[in-house]
């Protein structure tokens, strides 16, 4: 055994299956899992879906409870944020004056919402935690208007909780199709109509100039001149990694963590990261990656337990990217990269809310696939994907399974 005591730093999905797996791969020693909030942790992709419309209480997504911790033997630090790592001393300073020593550390700290650019008064808000997501339905409870600023999948998902809620919603985006880098013209094209077809006022191609008022009377102004009301603003602009903290660590920070290929921190031989705040040298794309995925936190929590327990013989991540969303009656599901030079659009012959879209890389590989209500699709691309499946080669495959099938052929 490499490690006697191993801390986990972040108490999200990436840390809590991290603290996991290093018990399912045997790992004998002390586990310390270290968060800044005082509550059990939580998964947090509910946050702004059943948690937001009030169809799932916060007890309902929790990632691991007392019982829990006390029987796989893992310490819950809560309550307090760490604030500094000095690997020289191999210890972890705690906001509350404690200081945690380590064998092995594995950063989990996640991201973070950008902030807001108009602050953060009462009745505006963001959302990535659970008082964030419990403070904005207690607003969305008194109605009215709802101004969404951001049409990213957060956005996206809070405008369509609210009109689940019943309350007027506006969407503003200064992109002109949301989406369209990572997702391609096509797909932003679609959640466009998508939205407006459930009553969302979608503002594209202007951004947010200022916002005055209070919590119920606000006012906005957009960049072309023209203004709306809203009781309640919610801001979903992006996400940023939890890496400030580190600043004085002296490790490689750049956008996240920079992590090798075994996600291990470059120049480090005891300092491990997962998740939203580890940027590693992706073999499959050819260069530093940071995912803001939840099953690549969860990949890379397995990776790290096998490599602190069997040191000798260690494993590489290679990912294939997958990341979904609920809207509406929609489940969106990506996998690999969209977005690419090459698209091909496979409707199912009896449904329009079921269909694929597959994406070439440069050189006629499958790259990825956006698949909405068709979760066979999501199954062959990502085998295809881990084969190295070539374009046309999967194309076939979407054609083969779009195909109408006798109705003894069951369904696809």
């Amino acid at each position: 055994m490499i490690a006697y005591t191993a801390v986990i730093v972040g108490a999200s999905i990436g840390g809590v299956r991290t603290a996991q797996a290093l018990r399912n791969a045997g790992f004998d020693g002390r586990v310390v899992l270290v968060g800044d909030e005082a509550e059990m942790p939580y998964d947090k992709p509910p946050l702004s879906k059943a948690v937001l419309a009030g169809e799932v209480e916060p007890d309902q997504v929790r990632l691991i409870d007392e019982a829990g911790a006390v029987e796989l033997d893992i310490d819950l630090v809560l309550g307090s944020a760490a604030i500094r790592l000095d690997v020289a001393e191999s210890t972890v300073l705690l906001e509350n004056g404690t200081v945690v020593r380590y064998d092995a550390v594995i950063l989990a700290t996640g991201a973070s919402a950008r902030p807001s650019p108009w602050g953060d008064r009462s009745g505006i808000h963001v959302i990535r935690s659970m008082a964030d997501a419990v403070a904005l339905r207690a607003d969305l409870a008194a109605g009215g208007r709802l101004a969404v600023v951001g049409a990213g999948f957060i956005g996206a998902e809070v405008a369509a909780t609210g009109r689940k809620l019943g309350l007027e919603v506006t969407m503003i985006d200064p992109s002109p199709v949301p989406m369209s880098r990572i997702l391609g013209a096509e797909m932003g094209q679609r959640f466009i109509d998508l939205h407006a077809a459930h009553g969302v006022d979608v503002r594209l191609g202007v951004g947010v100039e200022t916002i005055d008022g209070e919590r119920g009377a606000f006012r906005i102004g957009l960049t072309d001149g023209s203004a709306l009301d809203a009781s309640v603003v919610v801001v979903g602009i992006g996400a940023q990694p939890n890496d400030r903290w580190l600043t004085s660590s002296g490790l490689d920070i750049d956008n996240g963590v920079v992590c090798d290929r075994f996600c291990k921190a470059v120049g480090q031989a005891n300092v491990y990261a997962v998740g939203d705040v580890a940027r590693f040298d992706n073999e499959r794309r050819g260069g530093l990656t940071r995912l803001e995925h939840w099953t690549n936190a969860v990949d890379q929590a397995t990776v790290v337990a096998h490599n602190i327990v069997t040191p000798s013989e260690p494993l590489g991540h290679r990912p294939v990217e997958y990341v979904w969303s609920d809207q509406y009656d929609w489940k969106i599901q990506i996998v690999g990269l969209a977005g690419s030079r090459e698209n091909i659009l496979v409707e199912h012959s009896t449904t329009p809310d079921r269909f694929a879209i597959a994406y070439a890389s440069a050189d006629s590989y499958l790259a990825g696939v956006v698949a909405v209500n068709w979760p066979k699709v999501v199954v062959a691309a990502r085998r295809g994907l881990d084969n190295d499946t070539t374009f046309a080669s999967f194309v076939e495959l979407l054609e083969q399974l779009a195909a109408p099938k006798p109705p003894s052929g069951g369904h696809t």
